[in-house]
């Protein structure tokens, strides 16, 4: 399901049977009279030997073409692809591959102000009523260890598209309907679209650079990091991205991964889009500890905070130390923090902070992206405030809180 999508996928369907092969060779008999006996067993001979043939010709698995609006179809047994045209009455078909699958028709077009078409994607996990066979998910976020996966794009030029993650986080472990929170990744964008609300600023995630979008779409909220250049192939851990999330206030420790899905949206056309491959694994064995203990195991302190503040009547500027007191080197380092009511940051130094009020990230800049461990490093800020000054309560450095000093 893409940022847009209001509507929900059909049942699994199975897999469309192979496709039988050509006749094997039968050997001539002699030309000379045999015996009943005799050629009986010579049949019961040849057909052993079609039997085989035909067993050994036969492929694991065929194509399979969807053009249900909801379709679905497994993949290796332990992947969903799914049609999933929610937004178009026009005809679109995709055919499931052994390791992904490819666009074969994609009717109609839709405003590029507006919604796209559709969202065929492949995913592990649960998307409304269907689950990936074997899948781990739903699985809550502070027992996941990491969550690697991989993904290879294949990009046409004659349409308006992306191509996109959807990842899907819940306060519940639930298996339908829509998630509260929806994260996407887009690797690539084609045409004069954008994601849903608007620019945040920028962040480093998973060693990359994105563009930072935030926003609803009526049913749920939208975190949307896009690429500033096409990327065809990557391997990564999804779990960056959530924790990134979680960072910004936009889920929790406590909540659930439900799906990690890889497709495209399109606006205009669309054919020939493939997901050459797509892989997707979770795997879990951190405590659930309790978030309001701080020493628990399933939430380990790995930082610490010094905040400086200077106050005047409606302004005030802060210093803010970050310390990492973990045995691992923190890359991409974001700090989130609620600012009080009445207060707006209007610059900062040695970091970059978004939005400029309520939750706010700061983030790294090129200089100090990089926290060593032990180390400890510092950055600023302006403001102006209305009534009385008061500081943020708690910070999180990443996927872990920080204590205050």
């Amino acid at each position: 399901m893409g940022s847009w999508e209001r509507s929900r996928t059909g049942p699994l369907l199975p897999p469309h049977p192979p496709h039988p092969p050509g006749e094997a060779p039968m050997r001539p008999l002699r030309p000379q009279v045999r015996s009943l006996r005799g050629l009986l067993g010579t049949l019961v001979a040849t057909f052993a030997v079609v039997a085989s043939l035909m067993t050994a010709a036969a492929p694991a698995q065929a194509d399979t073409t969807l053009c249900e609006p909801f379709g679905t179809t497994a993949i290796q047994g332990r992947y969903v692809v799914q049609n999933n045209r929610w937004g178009s009455t026009a005809t679109q078909c995709v055919t499931a591959t052994e390791t992904g699958f490819r666009i074969g028709q994609a009717d109609g077009s839709a405003p590029t102000d507006g919604a796209p078409k559709s969202y065929p994607s492949v995913f592990n996990g649960c998307h409304y009523t269907t689950c990936s066979p074997g899948t781990e998910l739903p699985a809550r976020i502070d027992t996941v260890t990491e969550a690697p996966s991989s993904i290879s794009y294949g990009f046409v030029g004659d349409a308006v598209y992306n191509a996109s993650y959807d990842i899907w986080l819940d306060p519940t472990p639930r298996t339908d309907g829509v998630n509260q929170t929806e994260i996407m990744i887009w690797f690539n964008r084609v045409g004069p679209i954008q994601p849903i609300g608007s620019q945040a600023g920028t962040a480093s995630v998973g060693g990359r650079s994105w563009e930072v979008w935030t926003g609803s779409n009526g049913s749920n909220d939208v975190l949307s990091f896009v690429a500033p250049s096409a990327i065809t192939d990557w391997s990564f851990d999804v779990m960056d991205f959530v924790r990134a999330t979680v960072a910004r206030g936009l889920a929790e420790d406590d909540w659930y991964l439900t799906s990690v899905q890889a497709g495209f949206e399109p606006w205009q056309g669309g054919a020939g889009l493939a997901v050459n491959s797509f892989s997707s694994t979770v795997e879990t064995g951190g405590g659930a500890g309790d978030p309001d203990d701080p020493g628990d195991p399933g939430n380990p302190v790995a930082c610490e905070v010094t905040y400086g503040a200077n106050a005047w009547q409606n302004g005030f500027t802060a210093d803010v130390t970050v310390t990492n007191t973990g045995t691992t080197p923190v890359d991409g380092w974001q700090l989130a923090f609620t600012l009080p009511s009445g207060q707006r940051v209007t610059n900062a130094w040695n970091a970059s902070l978004s939005p400029a009020t309520g939750t706010v990230t700061a983030t790294g800049v090129g200089h100090n992206a990089r926290l060593a461990a032990g180390g400890s490093l510092t950055f600023g800020f302006q403001g102006t405030h209305s009534g009385a000054f008061a500081e943020p309560d708690g910070f999180r450095l990443n996927d872990a809180v920080c204590t205050t000093a």
